[in-house]
């Protein structure tokens, strides 16, 4: 299975397993973690949920084969997978813990900030390059970035788009704790079993009231990247930046306004 789900002592996790394609992440596997996620928050046996890849690389962000074969008109609605698993996550009651090891490029950054502990190895390389793709900010990244890093720090990541390492990342709040590699999933998993062995009520009331005075900006955020997301998606930019990447070349966007 490219997402592997084992659930134990209260726990579930959801793990990439899709190692030959750098864990990319395709609308099956989306399917698959929405599935997961919204079984989980109404399933007592449930109270912690950990989100992880593999010790190389945590995920490479969307098939892009995957992701263009399903672009048309309409493509970014939310009856997608990959909305259909953000929302899940975003609305998920229930504590949710992410262990990023390697690589997380793209939507693979952008679902950290809806997590609510998110630990990584001192190997981890973080990219949100939307902008290198001719697209733009996705998921309430333009607003929960800013947030946590600043305007400054977080025009840079999502403007140029290049990758940054693990202590750059605590030091914006994108994480919490970085770890050694060999001493991550470990620790992850620890907290995911304090997290199962608390008052579940009590955590996720407390949930609820640390994302309430967000709720609200976060979803009228969610709905403007989209719509100028899907308009950009099918633009000349967009097709220009897609084009260079299967053809193995750099992109060139001096012909665009």
């Amino acid at each position: 299975m490219d997402i592997q789900t084992t659930t134990a002592d209260g726990i579930l996790t959801l793990e990439f397993n899709r190692l030959a394609r750098k864990n990319a992440i395709t609308g099956a596997m989306y399917t698959i973690l929405a599935d997961a996620l919204r079984a989980a928050d109404t399933d007592p046996q449930v109270r912690a949920i950990l989100i992880t890849g593999k010790p190389e690389i945590f995920t490479a962000g969307n098939d892009l084969e995957d992701f263009l074969h399903n672009v048309g008109e309409g493509a970014m609605t939310e009856s997608r997978p990959v909305f259909q698993f953000m929302k899940a996550l975003e609305g998920c009651t229930k504590p949710v813990v992410a262990a990023v090891a390697g690589a997380a490029v793209g939507i693979g950054t952008t679902l950290l900030m809806h997590c609510d502990l998110v630990y990584c190895a001192d190997n981890a390389k973080f990219s949100m390059p939307f902008s290198q793709l001719g697209l733009c900010p996705e998921f309430a990244s333009s607003l929960l970035v800013a947030q946590s890093a600043g305007y400054t720090r977080a025009a840079e990541k999502l403007m140029l788009g290049e990758p940054f390492g693990a202590q750059e990342a605590f030091e914006m709040g994108i994480v919490a704790r970085v770890l050694p590699a060999a001493e991550l999933l470990a620790f992850a998993q620890g907290q995911a079993a304090k997290l199962a062995k608390l008052p579940a009520a009590s955590i996720r009331t407390t949930k609820a009231l640390m994302k309430r005075s967000r709720a609200a900006l976060v979803k009228d955020t969610i709905a403007a990247e989209n719509e100028r997301f899907s308009a950009m998606l099918t633009g000349a930019e967009a097709k220009e930046a897609f084009t260079a990447f299967f053809q193995k070349r750099k992109p060139d966007f001096s012909k665009f306004d």
